[in-house]
């Protein structure tokens, strides 16, 4: 059988993120680890990834890795990375997501044509995107992390201001973490998908592996009409 080579590519990434030797099992299941320096979750979280009915799950100390084993062994893989049937199973005080990781080759990109708009680009740090996080709101403008981009991010104007934008962060494993950030009142005319399709255009072109991590339907939808493929979601987790 045949391995998705975007699955491939995409498990060793969070492989490489749990900062210690894990793998998620070929043959399906759940392998726990512990990892105190773990980048899947916060410091002192647990941090559970899901992709391609396999998962693997960090924990910050051998104590916490126990309690999770053994809870975690009760749900199947699909269920591990729901935070309903997971608070079912252990004790959590904090949760972060779940969020759907979604993936695409350059094979199966589907790039949006700005049309009548016009796609501009600007650097990272640049004000006019300050302007824009200030328009969406601190939880918005955080979950799209515009902010701390490395590539140059992709705007449309309206009236001279900046009201959608995305960019990307390098991850380690040559990924690129795609963040999109509309404004409010623009929101629901297409320009998510023409600032996004830009910034995954730069990425491939880089031989970057695009990432697309969302928790809002909306923006799970835009992944999806870009040719994106949902392989998985991540959790965070924070028990007792």
């Amino acid at each position: 059988m045949s391995i998705d080579p975007l699955l491939v590519r995409a498990r060793g990434l969070w492989e490489d993120l749990a900062s210690v030797p894990v793998s998620f099992a070929p043959t399906g299941g759940v392998n726990v680890v512990v990892s105190p320096e773990s980048g899947m979750c916060p410091v002192g979280w647990v941090g559970v990834v899901a992709l391609g009915g396999s998962a693997i799950v960090t924990a910050p100390s051998e104590l916490a890795a126990v309690i999770v084993r053994d809870a975690l062994a009760a749900l199947p893989v699909e269920a591990v990375a729901d935070a309903d049937a997971v608070r079912e199973v252990l004790s959590v005080t904090g949760v972060l997501g779940p969020a759907a990781l979604a993936y695409v080759s350059p094979d199966e990109f589907r790039p949006v044509q700005p049309g009548v708009l016009t796609l501009e680009q600007l650097p990272g740090e640049h004000s006019d995107l300050r302007a824009l996080e200030k328009l969406a709101g601190d939880e918005d403008a955080d979950e799209s992390d515009l902010a701390r981009i490395t590539s140059p991010a992709f705007v449309v104007r309206e009236g001279g201001q900046v009201v959608a934008a995305a960019g990307y962060r390098v991850w380690p494993s040559r990924t690129a973490h795609i963040g999109v950030l509309t404004a409010p009142a623009w929101r629901g005319r297409g320009l998510a998908g023409v600032t996004g399709s830009g910034a995954v255009t730069h990425a491939l072109a880089a031989d970057l592996l695009p990432q697309w991590r969302a928790r809002v339907p909306a923006s799970r939808r835009v992944a999806l009409a870009l040719g994106f493929r949902e392989l998985g979601a991540q959790l965070s987790i924070e028990i007792a």
